[in-house]
């Protein structure tokens, strides 16, 4: 596919154009609120239904990526994100604003589909979804500098997310057409390999992107109304925040397996949940500032270990797009939710209940990640026991580099190969050590 060892910039690219709208769902929500006859409860209603089309992309085309072809859903879905966002942000009537967020997040979606396909196809799984973190998380913070000193509207950061698209399309054709089925893949097309720790992932993952993006959804409001603070002064928040979570995803990067998966994924949980009680209770500039900065540090670490875990169920990805997908679901959920909770209970419950339902989600979650543990991190990779992972053979002999079965699995059939050679004739005395033989 790529190059090991390589960064695999067109898949990065594509990463990045299908990840951005979620970044930028505050600005985006906010602006809907102030700029077009919306309630703060209607905009974040918008936000959902956009992340919602961006979920339904990803289920129905998990397990057709092979079959369409990667470049061709890439490009599809570019368009798609082009033509629904750009006509969103070109327009004020309200129906047509809707209907172009839900075609853009459909289109946003398909990117990610295809993104997240490739990279379970890699051999390093966590090196390029963090290096698509870095690229997202760049880019969103230069947006959050730059959008509010460019004037008003609810165009602005939809318009930055369809020209993310217009300039990721050149470099689709460096995409694999297809993407080659693995030799386990080609034997068994239709199950999907650890059933139970994949759909309890799942299930987690709609309730952790739900608390994620229940705060980040009205984070701008919570910087607006109870820190007191101007919509520049926010996005300056932002855009230090999403530069701490480039530092984040370098430390991710860093550390790459040496703590496994189950102490990022559960350790992390659980600072988030903090983070975000600090963030949803801020009264001023410094609480506000420490808890998005903090929670945005932290947030991408977890979520690239989720999508390396994800990644390692499957080596076609299904399990990687399934869980993608349920996270997305959550994402939906979140803006409605938080604009729910804090119209309801105030900005200081609500993060109350994310935290405790964080707290509650991250024993499930480790739990799988402790229950995969044995399995190889990377595709292609064996984890032998207390020891780094084995280079592979087939990496050099150019033999198919697929799933490769655990330890302790059923041996293969041994099968003897006649030598042409004759045997040497068998000695009939032996004398001592260092002398003669008669």
């Amino acid at each position: 596919m790529f190059a090991p060892r390589t960064t695999p910039w067109p898949l990065v690219a594509l990463f990045t154009a299908g990840y951005l709208a979620p970044y930028l769902l505050p600005t985006t929500v906010g602006r809907l609120d102030s700029d077009l006859p919306l309630s703060a409860t209607q905009a974040g209603a918008v936000g959902s239904a956009l992340l919602l089309s961006s979920a339904a992309a990803g289920f129905a085309l998990a397990s057709r990526v092979e079959r369409i072809g990667a470049r061709t859903l890439a490009r599809l879905g570019l368009a798609l994100a082009l033509l629904g966002y750009g006509g969103a942000a070109l327009s004020t009537a309200v129906p047509a604003v809707v209907a172009g967020a839900v075609v853009g997040g459909f289109g946003s979606g398909t990117a990610t589909t295809v993104a997240a396909t490739l990279i379970a196809g890699q051999r390093d799984p966590h090196r390029a979804s963090t290096a698509g973190l870095l690229s997202v998380s760049a880019l969103a913070g230069a947006v959050y500098l730059t959008v509010p000193h460019l004037g008003p509207g609810h165009g602005l950061p939809l318009a930055a997310i369809a020209l993310t698209a217009l300039a990721v399309w050149p470099l689709t054709g460096r995409l694999p057409a297809g993407v080659p089925a693995t030799p386990i893949a080609r034997h068994d097309k239709a199950r999907l390999p650890h059933a139970r720790s994949g759909l309890l992932l799942a299930a987690a993952m709609v309730c952790w992107s739900l608390a994620q993006n229940s705060l980040w959804g009205v984070s701008g409001r919570i910087g607006l109304e109870q820190a007191h603070l101007g919509e520049a002064t926010v996005g300056v928040v932002f855009a230090v925040a999403l530069g701490a979570g480039l530092t984040g995803v370098l430390a991710a990067r860093a550390l790459g397996a040496r703590l496994g998966r189950a102490i990022p994924i559960g350790g992390g949980t659980v600072l988030i949940a903090v983070c975000i009680a600090l963030s949803a209770s801020a009264t001023d500039l410094g609480s506000f500032a420490a808890g998005e900065i903090a929670w945005n540090t932290l947030y991408p670490v977890v979520l690239s270990y989720l999508i390396g875990l994800a990644a390692s169920l499957d080596p076609r990805g299904r399990w990687a797009v399934l869980v993608g997908s349920a996270s997305s679901l959550g994402t939906a959920a979140g803006p409605l939710t938080g604009s729910v909770l804090s119209a309801q209970a105030g900005f200081p419950a609500m993060g109350a209940i994310l935290g405790t339902g964080l707290l509650v989600i991250a024993l499930p979650m480790t739990a799988v990640a402790l229950h995969t543990g044995g399995r190889p991190l990377l595709p292609g990779a064996i984890r032998r026991r207390g020891g780094h992972p084995a280079a592979l053979v087939a990496a050099a002999t150019g033999t198919p580099t697929g799933a490769i079965p655990e330890i302790g699995a059923p041996e293969q059939p041994v099968v003897e190969i006649p030598v042409d050679t004759p045997a040497v004739p068998a000695q009939r005395a032996y004398g001592k050590a260092g002398s003669e033989v008669f």
